[in-house]
């Protein structure tokens, strides 16, 4: 059985693009039903139109608060029948009212072996520690910030001094671990 996603994003969108490539090779048994974005601006948006799959962008600050734009969320997530959310760069604490509606069906991938680097920019955090391993984490969501239960985890080797080439590294084994740790979820719960 095909499972219904939404695909959230502030960004470029190149884990959404893997995200719907590895779905059109097969690979991953899921449809994207929307991509939501708080920037309405991001590349991902035009990546989304590209392959005709719908887009619901937001600014957060036109809202009274996180619960009054998750809700509005929460509603066009069940208009499209979604039944998991995937963060792929999205750069918003997920708040209760969301987590509420999708209890453990929140995935997200995270550019650091967390629990370390947790937050934005981790690959700039390894290297300014100067570690010499780093790498990507999926996990499930929860209140905190890259706190949720991990589901997979992938290292690589931090090029000495070379932010570009390792982050090339880390989003080469992101695209295909996610792909393969959302399908092994999905075929769990199905």
């Amino acid at each position: 059985m095909t499972t219904k996603i939404a695909v959230f994003a502030s960004g470029s969108g190149s884990n959404f693009q893997a995200i719907q490539e590895a779905i059109e090779n097969g690979k991953l048994d899921a449809q994207i039903k929307i991509v939501v974005t708080d920037k309405p601006n991001a590349f991902v948006v035009r990546r989304a139109e590209n392959f005709n799959i719908p887009v619901f962008s937001f600014i957060a600050k036109n809202y009274d608060s996180k619960s009054d734009y998750e809700q509005e969320i929460v509603g066009i997530l069940k208009a499209h029948e979604v039944e998991w959310v995937i963060l792929a760069g999205y750069m918003r604490l997920i708040g209760n009212t969301l987590l509420s509606a999708f209890a453990n069906r929140i995935v997200n991938i995270h550019p650091s072996l967390l629990p370390s680097f947790p937050g934005k920019d981790a690959i700039g955090q390894a290297m300014a520690h100067g570690v010499k391993v780093t790498g990507v984490t999926v996990h499930f969501v929860d209140e905190g910030m890259d706190t949720g239960p991990i589901l997979s985890q992938a290292a690589i080797e931090v090029i000495d001094g070379n932010r570009q080439a390792t982050e090339a590294r880390i989003h080469a084994i992101e695209h295909e671990l996610y792909t393969r740790t959302l399908q092994k979820l999905f075929m769990e719960f199905n």
